[in-house]
């Protein structure tokens, strides 16, 4: 049974959702759950250092995402594209108008987690990679997007997912944590700049999720660090008010709720879902 039923027939782009058990992939099933009808969103494609095969979702698993929608009983349809090109994201926009008719939900999650390490090391080409992909490809779904909601009237929802790590610093993940501290903040003044158009703008904050890239970021960067694991988990679990990490659900639950009637009144705001762990 649907939690928001006012959900039902609202058309949602979901950007970032070709891997089976990432966030993105979580918020697109949940919204389809929710009535939904869906375009996701990835590269589709390996492109070298900056987008390896453990960092992307390709085709293959982008369709697979979305052949679970349908045959749970949603609309789902898939398109390829760079983030970091503003015609791919103006294309993505347009085809869930061309398909559905309509925009009415911006779920912004295509992002790099991947590219870390000192700051003594860190490349310009990373550098750039990662403030692009994060900060920069936000901001063209929000532009392309809140152009079609002002277009057809009735306001709209956008929601960025931002991190723990954008209120935050993180050792070894400097550009990570400048584009997530970023994105909040693109998240505030679109949502000075959009509410007189009835489009709630706002963020989410996630903590540490094992996702597959949640599990390669933990791997590496406390091999980095000089962690074992067992110390990882004792570290954390004193962290963690609820003792546990984040769940795609615990995401994907906020996500549906600032996307539905019941977040009317709330814009502006970057929401943790952190158990805790972060207070401010």
């Amino acid at each position: 049974m649907a939690a928001y039923p006012e959900l039902a027939g609202k058309v949602a782009v979901v950007t970032g959702a070709g891997r089976l058990h990432g966030l993105g992939a979580a918020m697109a099933r949940r919204l389809a759950a929710e009535g939904c009808r869906l375009v996701i969103h990835d590269l589709g494609q390996v492109a070298g250092e900056t987008a390896p095969e453990h960092g992307v979702g390709q085709m293959a698993e982008l369709e697979q995402v979305a052949q679970q929608i349908r045959e749970a009983g949603g609309e789902c349809v898939t398109f390829a594209g760079d983030m970091l090109v503003e015609d791919d994201v103006a294309r993505l926009i347009a085809l869930a108008v061309t398909t559905y008719g309509r925009l009415d939900i911006l779920i912004n999650n295509a992002g790099i987690g991947y590219l870390v390490g000192p700051i003594v090391e860190m490349t310009q080409e990373k550098w750039d990679a990662v403030l692009g992909v994060n900060l920069r490809g936000c901001f063209f779904g929000m532009k392309y997007a809140a152009r079609q909601m002002i277009a057809q009237g009735g306001g709209g929802r956008i929601v960025s997912i931002a991190s723990q790590a954008g209120k935050s610093g993180v050792s070894l993940m400097s550009a990570y944590t400048s584009s997530k501290h970023g994105l909040i903040g693109l998240t505030r003044s679109a949502a000075l700049e959009l509410g007189k158009d009835g489009i709630t703008v706002n963020a989410i904050c996630p903590n540490h999720v094992p996702t597959d890239l949640g599990n390669w970021q933990r791997e590496n960067i406390s091999r980095m660090r000089g962690v074992s694991m067992d110390d990882y988990w004792e570290r954390f679990r004193a962290r963690v008010p609820l003792g546990r990490p984040g769940a795609v659900e615990d995401t994907a639950n906020a996500c549906a709720f600032l996307c539905s009637d019941q977040a009317q009144y709330i814009t502006g705001e970057a929401m943790n879902v952190s158990g805790g762990e972060e207070y401010h």
